[in-house]
């Protein structure tokens, strides 16, 4: 039997979530926090909330390059998660503040060129 070819894009593209844990006790530990913060933004990732950072990515394997790339820039102390999940996922994230239920954010639509 075939298989179909209905691919929707809400299960291709993905999201990377950054979670970590950095000690920020020393000046050198925080300026080793601040760097790691500083190449996360440069790299594409916005702040969701207080040390998890998100980014879209177009397929898994665009995920996997900004996870290594992000991984080499781990600081030596400390720690740091990268999750990956689809769209379709994402979209389902229930947000409160405070008391109250949020609206969920509308994902971005976003054009990458390699």
């Amino acid at each position: 039997m075939e298989r179909p070819t209905y691919d929707p894009a809400g299960w291709r593209t993905v999201w990377v979530i950054a979670l970590f844990d950095l000690p920020v006790e020393t000046a050198a530990q925080r300026r080793a926090y601040a760097l790691f913060r500083k190449d996360l933004l440069e790299d594409g990732f916005t702040m969701m909330q207080y040390s998890v950072y998100q980014r879209h990515c177009a397929s898994p394997e665009n995920a996997t390059v900004h996870i290594r790339r992000m991984g080499a820039r781990v600081p030596a102390a400390g720690e740091v998660r990268f999750l990956v999940i689809t769209d379709k996922q994402f979209e389902k994230i229930i947000v409160y503040l405070g008391k109250s239920r949020q609206a969920q954010r509308v994902s971005p639509s976003q054009l990458e060129f390699f």
